[in-house]
């Protein structure tokens, strides 16, 4: 897996024919509702300060809500990047707030009725610090949508984050213009499951050993990172009591194992350890153990073998494998999945999905 190259130009640009240009905080109408407000529902791994803002950094977290009116506004830290925006049946919108927007519109001119929102992060934040500070509305907020009861964690790498999805170039490096969480199979599967769903993934990261890492592995790998709300933010552990998931998927291996320079043994030893922490945290979930689509050749059998091994300790370990990738679907940037590539990774997956459902 290609190494994550630090890009921090954004676009700055809004689109979509429910989307207004970027308007400055003092220059919006509507009411102001905090973000905590308890009428607004959320997914995935949120901070929450004493003046009541939503800190957090991995993709696919979400804000969830209903009003009654004609548009819709939302207030975040200056340079947030890149959220994709559904409202009732309309297609998503992508909204992208520049180091200089702290407030942007997302809706405009809607008849005047009862909208569904639903707005999702839909790149990896560390660098941006995002936070959800507010809504504005015109009109009125109603009581939250009720969350699902199903609860699946996707736990993952640059394919669980969306690296690259909107490309198709697969000599382009990384760009947070291309990335987009809501086109990955994680998000495609959770949506289609109906599901409450958290993400703790991040590009070039692994069980033992980071992309490109020493073969006797790295410090900052998904074991540590898992027990905090936010990714290298060490000032935050995580309360696992928040997020009891029913399903938890890892899909981990491709940067344990990438330039050919691993240890399996040290790959099987962390993963067994890591997988003892989260029986402790969450004893009653189903764990699937995942591969696809990046490994090839040697370093899939390997992992493969090691994943089948750990499947067979616990009752509640399961394995599944999606299709390595052969480039019939094309590639997004840096060789990585495809936005169709990642359509049938959600199609594999999904019907395996149902039959673990408690």
């Amino acid at each position: 897996m290609t190494k994550m190259r630090i890009v921090l130009g954004l676009m700055m640009c809004v689109w979509g024919v429910c989307l207004a240009q970027t308007e400055k905080k003092t220059e919006f109408s509507g009411k102001r509702v905090a973000a905590d407000n308890p009428d607004i529902a959320y997914m995935g791994r949120i901070h929450w300060t004493d003046k009541g803002e939503g800190e957090f950094n991995y993709p696919g977290t979400a804000a969830l809500l209903r009003f009654k009116g004609t548009g819709l506004g939302m207030e975040t830290s200056p340079g947030s990047g890149k959220f994709i925006v559904e409202i009732d049946d309309v297609a998503p919108r992508t909204v992208v707030f520049s180091p200089s927007d702290s407030i942007l519109r997302l809706a405009e001119n809607l008849k005047d009725t009862i909208h569904n929102v639903r707005v999702t992060y839909a790149i990896e934040g560390f660098e941006f610090n995002p936070r959800f500070r507010a809504f504005h509305i015109d009109g009125d907020l109603l009581p939250a949508p009720q969350k699902p009861e199903l609860k699946i964690e996707f736990i993952g790498n640059s394919i669980t984050c969306g690296y690259g999805i909107e490309d198709n170039n697969p000599s382009n490096g990384f760009s947070y213009d291309t990335e987009n969480h809501t086109m990955t199979y994680a998000h495609k599967a959770a949506r289609a499951l109906d599901a409450d769903v958290n993400i703790v993934a991040r590009s070039g990261i692994g069980i033992y050993r980071n992309y490109g890492g020493p073969k006797e592995g790295d410090t900052k790998t998904m074991p540590l990172e898992y027990d905090y709300t936010q990714l290298y933010n060490y000032d935050s552990k995580w309360d696992h009591s928040q997020f009891h998931p029913d399903i938890i998927c890892i899909n981990l291996g491709t940067n344990d194992t990438s330039e050919d320079n691993y240890d399996i043994a040290l790959y099987e030893k962390h993963y067994r350890d890591f997988l003892t922490h989260l029986r402790t945290i969450h004893p009653n979930a189903r764990i699937v153990l995942l591969t696809g689509a990046m490994l090839q050749g040697q370093a899939l059998a390997d992992v493969k073998a090691v994943l089948d091994k750990l499947a067979s300790e616990d009752r509640l370990i399961y394995r599944f494998d999606m299709s390595p990738q052969t480039g019939e679907l094309g590639y997004g940037a840096d060789w990585h999945p495809s936005a169709r590539q990642a359509e049938k990774m959600a199609d594999e997956l999904i019907p395996y999905l149902r039959t673990l459902i408690p």
